[in-house]
């Protein structure tokens, strides 16, 4: 395992919220991405195009604090228990199937393992203890 970051979901103001703690934590944005970026985006609407699709801000070698907006849109509500995940970083595919197969018995699946659009090996559940994860093996580029 390569490393444990947060992941925070905000109904609308990933923005705000993650240059406020850039200007507490410091750091820098690494990724900074609008929902209209991403494949399908021009046909949301104008005001979902702009909302962030996801954000990282690398606060040192050990710590990035990542984050998205929640959309009333698709039907997603912010609510106590998933306002948050943590994110592992995994070192290969075995390693990330192995993790998340043993996080979502007896809990729920929300995305399953797959390769994503943004070069990525990725997946979310929800544990049997309510805990939101999230497991993610990045490709060599």
């Amino acid at each position: 395992m390569l490393g444990v970051n947060p992941y925070f979901n905000f109904m609308g103001n990933s923005e705000e919220a993650m240059k406020y703690y850039k200007s507490l934590f410091g750091g820098e944005f690494t990724i900074f991405s609008r929902f209209k970026e991403m494949p399908g985006g021009e046909k949301m609407s104008p005001a979902d195009q702009e909302k962030i699709i996801h954000i990282s801000l690398v606060v040192n070698k050990h710590t990035t604090f990542m984050a998205t907006d929640f959309l009333e849109s698709m039907e997603q509500k912010l609510m106590l228990g998933n306002n948050s995940h943590v994110c592992i970083q995994c070192e290969t595919e075995a390693e990330s199937n192995k993790l998340f197969e043993g996080l979502s018995k007896g809990g729920k699946v929300e995305m399953p393992m797959n390769k994503t659009f943004w070069g990525a090996y990725f997946g979310m559940c929800v544990d049997k203890f309510g805990i939101s994860w999230m497991i993610n093996y990045t490709y060599e580029k």
